[in-house]
């Protein structure tokens, strides 16, 4: 694939990047714990709001705080060119990787469908550390199995353990385990484990255990025993036998693989079991992917802390190992139906959106944007089932499914501004400072901390808990109250309190003034 053409897909996600607010749940999270980490002058320990945040390794959030310092605010484009790139490094690596094996075309499909996958595309776009970890350990099997194959140069042992600890850097201990059993897992397979050493030997845990000491002394120097301890164990033992957060049954991720790889799922899953039943995974390179991917699911599976992005890792190695296998296959029709069924659901978004649009509580769909997009996605929906079965063109049909998607990804961007004050708390908070400026207000309360607490990023004040409040002194004081609308009917109190007070609503939320 030309560089040109992934320029293509950077721009397809360009107005996402450029309109979008950040979501509360963790992008503004991670901002409000790196300005946090700026005004108290940490570097390797971090705090949410005063409480230890050891949840994730400093990596990415070194970057955060460097996006800061450098252009004094956050930029939601800065921050969203470590999921892109990383995105399109990964695409690149696994082009390379089975230029060998596999044929141009089928190349371009592979590419085409790995970046429309629901899970990998979301985490292409949205700022989390997962893409740059998915890089990393990406980087680090195919360092791997060219030195597997002899294809190593004298710095490929050095490489392989550094993609192994940026991957850990990056996210935690996944970025090790993914690596360390997918090798031992394939060298079994292959009946050479007694290799193991030239891979994980040494060199590879010597320079892990350096880069790991320089790390966990920073901690230590910075943040003590406290917060060494809970990186170290309450964010690793503790996760992965009895989880505080994320707690899943162990078939959690049998559930959720349909959705996490749509719309390419039946596909993945039906043509890897047809290779399998027909017993056509001979080549090494097909057995290694196969591994990748079962080593991962079955791993996630065993540890009790579960999320659908925890398995983006293995999502390259389901999608290239169904383009190695789907010309094997020799089931067309199979194949087709497996392309066609998220085909056709896909082609009614244009009728549904019409229908949801009459509701009330829906009417932010009645979007002219959106009507286009919907309408690109089922004429795109249309020419692939043409393609499918006029042309029984499996290649043209999957190519103008994912590039159509891209498509319509790119056209219905242009209706985020409509949408932020739903996505996100930025136009809020502007609302709030306009009020509070007009009427001289300079305190600020917030109903739910747990929910609300990182718009400090956006109104660079100190926030006050309402509910440590005595119930009457709110009333009485001249302040700001940011709530969630939600709240207010589901407490009777605050229901109360804010009755006949001037109120403004943006979104989900809503400004109190007092």
């Amino acid at each position: 694939m030309k560089a040109n053409k992934y320029l293509l897909i950077l721009l397809a996600f360009l107005p996402l990047l450029l309109f979008r607010d950040f979501t509360p749940d963790n992008e503004l999270k991670y901002l409000s714990i790196a300005d946090e980490a700026i005004r108290n002058g940490n570097f390797f320990t971090f705090t949410n709001h005063g409480l230890i945040y050891a949840d994730k390794p400093p990596f990415y959030l070194w970057i955060v705080m460097l996006g800061k310092l450098l252009f004094g605010t956050h930029s939601m484009l800065f921050l969203g060119m470590f999921s892109v790139i990383p995105a399109l490094v990964v695409l690149y690596v696994m082009d390379k990787w089975i230029a060998s094996e596999v044929d141009l075309s089928n190349r371009i499909s592979a590419q085409l469908m790995l970046i429309t996958t629901g899970f990998f595309l979301g985490a292409a776009v949205v700022l989390r550390m997962d893409m740059l970890m998915c890089m990393f350990i990406v980087l680090s099997l195919y360092t791997f199995y060219q030195m597997y194959e002899g294809k190593g140069t004298k710095w490929s042992g050095f490489l392989f353990a550094f993609y192994v600890f940026m991957a850990l850097f990056t996210k935690g201990p996944i970025g090790l385990l993914v690596p360390l059993l997918s090798v031992v897992a394939f060298l079994a397979v292959k009946g050479e484990l007694r290799t193991i050493g030239r891979y994980w030997g040494i060199k590879t845990w010597g320079i892990l255990l350096i880069c790991s000491a320089v790390w966990f002394s920073g901690v230590y120097i910075e943040g003590g025993n406290a917060y060494l301890n809970n990186l170290l164990f309450n964010q690793t033992v503790n996760r992965a036998v009895d989880s505080f957060h994320h707690k899943k049954p162990i078939y959690y991720y049998f559930e959720v693989i349909w959705h996490c790889l749509a719309p390419w799922s039946l596909l993945c899953v039906g043509v890897i079991i047809a290779g399998l039943k027909a017993k056509i995974i001979r080549t090494d390179l097909e057995k290694f992917f196969l591994t990748v991917i079962t080593v991962t699911f079955v791993g996630l599976s065993l540890i009790s802390a579960k999320i659908e992005i925890y398995m983006l890792p293995a999502f390259p190695f389901f999608i290239y190992l169904t383009i190695m296998l789907w010309q094997k296959v020799r089931l067309n029709k199979f194949v087709s139906a497996l392309i066609a069924i998220p085909t056709v659901i896909l082609g009614l978004a244009l009728p549904v959106v019409l229908v949801l649009g009459r509701f009330k509580s829906m009417t932010m769909l009645n979007n002219p944007i959106i009507y286009i997009a919907c309408g690109l996605l089922t004429v795109v929906a249309i020419l692939t089932l043409l393609s499918l079965y006029k042309r029984k063109d499996l290649h043209r049909a999957v190519n103008i499914l994912a590039g159509g998607l891209l498509l319509v990804i790119f056209t219905g961007s242009f209706s985020i501004p409509s949408f932020n004050e739903y996505i996100g708390y930025k136009e809020l908070c502007s609302k709030g400072k306009e009020v509070a400026r007009h009427k001289g207000i300079k305190t600020y309360y917030i109903y739910n901390p747990n929910r609300m607490g990182n718009i400090d990023v956006y109104l660079e004040h100190e926030l006050k808990d309402w509910k440590e409040l005595e119930a009457d002194s709110i009333s009485s004081s001249k302040a700001i109250l940011f709530v969630r609308t939600r709240d207010i009917s589901r407490d009777s109190l605050l229901k109360q309190k804010v009755a006949g007070k001037e109120q403004f609503t943006k979104g989900n939320c809503t400004v109190v003034i007092f």
